[in-house]
């Protein structure tokens, strides 16, 4: 027997990015040619290769989540709670699907590694007695898909993509997949990431996946001949 499947749209966006809090503001930028890319400064990168990162900038999460909410969450959690609150405004669908047949697939490539560094950190310096109970529940990739789940009452499948640089991707692809076939009738979904931190840079750097250069203009290249080998990627013009 044929299957009918279910055509699938997108009714809301939101975005938290390093070159905008909102879907507006990075679209704008983008338009600008902004690239969002500067020195790192969320740790002393004194003794390490890489020392450029794309942050997010002047983000409060206390927009979207109430203070207790923020203190037992990790910022990849917070990163993917106000995405997902303004693309709810957007949509204005909230009230208009049945529980059971809302979902929410979320993917993050390695979760709370900003907790995991900080929790680990106390576990040397002050004992075991000083890691948190939360270190656990923050830390796990789930967590951005399980804390929106409860927040817009998504009933239906709730977890996450964990693929690496493609778990954004993976994310959108099964939340399609779900309403395509008729197992669900909407979908909160997308990307998170906030790994801008000693243990993540350090590591990334010493496998050689990030850029060594020192001019912001110059670290993604990708698709450039240019790129993490000309004087001018090193941060000198010829």
């Amino acid at each position: 027997m044929e299957q009918t499947l279910h055509r699938v749209a997108v009714t809301g966006m939101g975005a938290v990015t390093p070159i905008g809090l909102t879907v507006a503001q990075t679209w704008e930028s983008m338009v600008k040619g902004v690239h969002g890319i500067g020195p790192i400064t969320r740790f002393d990168t004194t003794d390490y290769k890489a020392t450029l990162a794309a942050e997010v900038k002047d983000f409060d999460p206390r927009q979207y989540m109430e203070k207790q909410e923020v203190l037992r969450s990790d910022l990849f959690t917070q990163y993917a709670m106000a995405a997902a609150c303004q693309a709810m405004e957007d949509s204005g669908i909230q009230e208009k699907v049945a529980p059971e047949r809302f979902g929410c697939i979320f993917g993050s490539g390695i979760g709370g590694i900003r907790t995991l560094e900080a929790e680990h950190s106390k576990l040397l310096e002050r004992g075991p007695k000083r890691v948190s109970p939360y270190f656990v529940p923050m830390m796990i990739p789930n967590m951005a898909a399980g804390a929106i789940a409860i927040r817009f009452g998504c009933m239906n499948s709730v977890m996450p993509a964990v693929t690496a640089c493609a778990s954004g991707s993976n994310a959108i692809g099964e939340a399609m997949r779900l309403i395509r076939h008729g197992y669900a009738d909407a979908v909160i979904t997308g990307g998170t990431e906030a790994a801008v931190c000693g243990v993540a840079i350090a590591g990334f750097s010493n496998m050689q996946a990030l850029s060594t250069v020192t001019a912001p203009e110059a670290a993604s290249l990708p698709f450039d001949r240019r790129r993490g080998a000309s004087s001018w990627a090193r941060g000198r013009r010829p």
